[in-house]
């Protein structure tokens, strides 16, 4: 899992023209405003920014700074960028974001048509970052050992959303889901949540395919993003007799699985799965695609070995 660092989740609402505090605070008008700041010395640390009072008890506060230039996907040479390189590597723009990650969202949207084109046209970019121990003591905890992913990922998505409100606001990027949307995709994911109580994940982790070219005719379908809510990524690996749409759903109802049990499938173990047979999970410390993380490879045992260099990894044992 990503080490969750200073800021424990991150969100991000692309903007085709820089606004303004002020612009940010009317937006966010229905959330209390606990103080304002400058600009740090570094943009890359904090543009100027609002704090919004979270978990009071251990310190907590929601970040919401402002970046007048675009999202920088490639997050920096360690030689030549080193302040920008060290800002991300110290999780400023997302404890699980990764270089490429915008690009891959863009090439991954297969849930919004017109993401791509909106995503293309920013030039700005605002951050939501949730934080703990602001003013603490140098003995208190970074992150407080009850702290709970799912209420922060909610809290945040619902200023995020606000957020989309102030002029100029194009659309919401998840960097460690690698995911966009639009504002009506995150109000029908938080009005499902609130009539049922159904975690809505595909806010946050996105779900890509690919087909790999160097073991034709092998396809992977994965998710990503779901170290968020401390659970591990699925990876699917599976040829043309299977129906991505029934992958797709097998992943995301595995994800679900696991949120509500904990991680209690085992390499090894077997679960039913699309074509109505057994699939297999085996635990790598290796992904087959981007960005680096622990994954669960499910392999359907269909008697078609896949290609060695699928299911060649040492796998870890969580």
């Amino acid at each position: 899992m990503p080490h969750k660092g200073l800021f424990t989740q991150g969100a991000v609402i692309l903007f085709e023209s820089s606004p303004s505090l002020d612009a940010l605070e009317a937006a966010l008008s229905d959330f209390e405003i606990g103080a304002r700041r400058d600009a740090s010395g570094e943009w890359t640390m904090s543009g100027p920014s609002l704090l919004l009072p979270y978990r009071p008890d251990a310190k907590g506060a929601v970040a919401v700074d402002v970046v007048s230039r675009p999202w920088p996907d490639h997050m920096g040479d360690p030689k030549d960028e080193s302040t920008l390189f060290g800002a991300w590597s110290m999780g400023h723009f997302g404890p699980g974001s990764f270089p490429g990650g915008l690009r891959r969202a863009v090439e991954n949207c297969w849930h919004w048509e017109h993401g791509p084109a909106v995503a293309e046209r920013h030039t700005s970019f605002a951050r939501v970052r949730p934080r703990y121990a602001f003013g603490a003591g140098p003995d208190d905890p970074v992150i407080p050992a009850e702290n709970d992913p799912l209420a922060e990922l909610l809290f945040s998505t619902a200023v995020s959303r606000a957020v989309l409100n102030t002029p100029g606001a194009l659309c919401y990027f998840n960097p460690n889901g690698e995911m966009l949307h639009c504002a009506e995709a995150i109000d029908r994911g938080l009005v499902e949540h609130h009539k049922s109580g159904a975690v809505p994940q595909d806010l946050w982790c996105n779900v890509r395919m690919v087909r790999l070219s160097d073991h034709e005719p092998w396809m992977l379908m994965d998710t990503v993003g779901m170290d968020q809510l401390d659970r591990i990524d699925q990876e699917a690996i599976f040829t043309d007799a299977y129906d991505p749409s029934q992958v797709a759903g097998f992943l995301r109802s595995t994800a679900d699985y696991l949120l509500q049990r904990g991680p209690v499938i085992k390499n090894g173990d077997t679960a039913s799965g699309p074509g109505d047979i057994d699939w297999q999970a085996r635990n790598f410390s290796e992904p087959i695609y981007l960005p680096p993380r622990d994954v669960m490879r499910w392999v359907p045992l269909d008697g078609v070995e896949p290609p060695g260099a699928l299911v060649g990894y040492t796998p870890t044992v969580h």
